[in-house]
Order: C-alpha cells, then sequence, then structure tokens
C-alpha cells in the first residue's frame, strides 16, 4: 500500500520515524512531507530518507499561521494528487487533514497534548482517525468532533519511539562535556506555539543564572530557533552551552542529571528515562503532565531556588518501559493490508 506522511515539527521525526521503518520493512511504499521548521529538515537529513520539503512555518500569530497555512494546502493537493495514496498520517499537522479530506484518502491524526484548541478543531473533525494516550479523558477531546474516531493507545508515544533506544555517548564528547560532572539540560519555549500565544519564559534566565553560580554543574541549553539561542548567548555565563545544530536529544536527556523544559516533548522523554525533570511550561497543563506529576515524574518549578540537582545512577534509562511501534501503527492504520 502508498501511506503519506507528513512532518511539520522537530519531535514528529522521533514520533513517526519508528512507524515509517516498520511500515516498509513490511513492504509498504511510504513518502515523507516536511515542513521547515526548526530542526525538522535537518533530522530528517540525519536520517537518510528521501522527503519532499513543502511550505514554510508562519510564526506565533493567528494570521501568520492562517497565510502558512493557505500556502501550503493547496501545496499538498497538488503533491497527493494522482500520487493513488491509499491512506495517510501526521502527528499535529494541520495540514495534511485537510488535503488528505478533499482527495478522499483515509488519514489520522495523532496527538498527545489536548490543549491546542484551534489546531485540534481542524485536525480531529478532518481527520478519519484520532489517535490519542489513554491518559487524555475522552470528554477532553469530544469537543473537537473526535469522540466517535478516537482510539486511544496505552502508555506514552515515547515508550513506543524509544522501544529499542541506546544513548550515543559521543553527544557528550561533541558538546565538550565530561560525563562525571552534573548535567543539566534545559530546553527552551516553542515561542512559536499558537497555544502559548508566543510567550517566552521569564524564569528561565534566572534558572540559567543559579546553575552557572555552581561550579560543578554543566548546563546545555537546547533552544528552538537562532534568536532564543543568541538571546542566551547574550547572557554571558559560565559553563552554558549553547549548540548550534541539531542534537541527539533523547541521548542528551538520558545522560542528563537534570532536565527543566518549557516544552512537552523533553519533559515525557525524561520521564520514560528516569531523568529528574522539571517544567516551566507556560500553557494549560494537559493530562500526560498531570499523570506524570501525580506519579512523581515531574515537577514544576516556580523558582530557581527549588531545584535540586544530584549525580544520577548510571544507566538508569535501561530500565525504561518499552512498547513495540508496530503495535501503535495498528491501532494508527487499520486500513492498511499485507503487502503481497
Amino acid at each position: 500500500m502508498r501511506i503519506w506522511v507528513d512532518f511539520t515539527n522537530t519531535a514528529h521525526v522521533l514520533v513517526l520515524r519508528p512507524l515509517v521503518e516498520v511500515l516498509e520493512r513490511e513492504g509498504h511504499e511510504v513518502t515523507l512531507t516536511a515542513r521547515p521548521l526548526s530542526h525538522t529538515i535537518e533530522l530528517l537529513d540525519e536520517w537518510g530518507h528521501s522527503y519532499t520539503s513543502i511550505g514554510r512555518h508562519g510564526g506565533a500569530g493567528r494570521l501568520g499561521k492562517a497565510r502558512a497555512a493557505a500556502g501550503r494546502i493547496p501545496q499538498m493537493l497538488r503533491f497527493g494528487r494522482r500520487r493513488g495514496f491509499d491512506c495517510s498520517i501526521a502527528h499535529g499537522s494541520t495540514d495534511l487533514p485537510p488535503a488528505a479530506r478533499l482527495l478522499r484518502i483515509p488519514n489520522t491524526t495523532m496527538l498527545d497534548y489536548e490543549w491546542a484548541m484551534l489546531q485540534h478543531g481542524v485536525n480531529c473533525r478532518l481527520a478519519s482517525r484520532v489517535l490519542a494516550p489513554d491518559a487524555i479523558p475522552p470528554d477532553r477531546l469530544g469537543r473537537y468532533g473526535a469522540r466517535h474516531k478516537l482510539v486511544s493507545y496505552p502508555g506514552l508515544k515515547e515508550e513506543y519511539y524509544m522501544y529499542d533506544f541506546e544513548p550515543d555517548p559521543s553527544v557528550l564528547e561533541r558538546l565538550d562535556v565530561d560525563p562525571k560532572a552534573e548535567l543539566c539540560v534545559i530546553r527552551t519555549a516553542p515561542s512559536y506555539a499558537l497555544y502559548l500565544g508566543g510567550a517566552e519564559s521569564q524564569l528561565l534566565p534566572r534558572v540559567l543564572a543559579r546553575l552557572a553560580e555552581a561550579g560543578n554543574v554543566r548546563t546545555v541549553v537546547m533552544a528552538r530557533n537562532s534568536e532564543q539561542a543568541a538571546a542566551i548567548d547574550s547572557l554571558g555565563l559560565p559553563r552554558v552551552t549553547v549548540p548550534g545544530h541539531a542534537v541527539d536529544g533523547r541521548s542528551l536527556v538520558a545522560y542528563a542529571d537534570l532536565l527543566v523544559s518549557a516544552g512537552g516533548t523533553m519533559n515525557r522523554e525524561a520521564a520514560v528515562l528516569g531523568t529528574p525533570a522539571y517544567t516551566v511550561f507556560e500553557g494549560r497543563l494537559g493530562a500526560i503532565d498531570e499523570m506524570l506529576m501525580r506519579d512523581g515524574r515531574l515537577r514544576y518549578l516556580e523558582e530557581p531556588g527549588q531545584i535540586e540537582l544530584v549525580k544520577k545512577p548510571p544507566e538508569t534509562w535501561r530500565r525504561r518501559v518499552r512498547r513495540d511501534p508496530a503495535e501503535l501503527l495498528r491501532l494508527a492504520l487499520p486500513w492498511l493490508s499485507p503487502v503481497r
């Protein structure tokens, strides 16, 4: 069968890559499209899989996003027409569901944060199938028209896409980080996300200053764009590194002794890998974060003085829960038929 997969953000490469690899291993023909944003294209290039870059990102505002979507959806329609796709899948793409609906291609949208209301209001209504973690109460998604097409899966998506993950120790070497040092990883806010209103955390500079005061701590900041990276560099703090290229974030989190993140994916990766994590997320907490907080795997950071950083036991990541991505794929794409 011919399957269309669309990537519109960096994290989506991690989420969907194992599903693509299962599909191709089973003999299906998979075609990838991608929107240039953050490190999405860079990660696809590192993967080495062929793809077609379509469109651009519209920024944090509603008008910019609307203009970008108005331009990308017609391009997606032109791309998908006459290619004979049997079904399609994306995680959070607001372009694939309308294109697939107009082209009459069965399509699945994946999500694991329920309060991106504008995005889900479009995606869930236009998708043929909505796939979400079972930690999210169905009532929270019913408002988006997802109730009768919702399929819940057990656990976290990170438990599926990291099922065979082994951290790469060279990530520390490339960043000149001593493995014996206490390592804190910071993930900045997705300031372009509409559900955050373009806000940037005012807490992070104070957190960075506190960590810089501790002589035994190395801090690596995973900035989402060049503007964020320049702002952090301008602080001139010692032992604070801002990589200027895409970094294997999962390996970095696996080796870290602490994560402070304004996003969602790295928080959940830390929870799966056994790395203590604080969230400084400025939006409304979703069901996944609520669950992780109840479990003690995630804490909310209000003041830098709350931070407790101690050296983590080695290879904590080996004790994580692992789930087969093939099981997630079967829930995502029920239209698949065996390849002869």
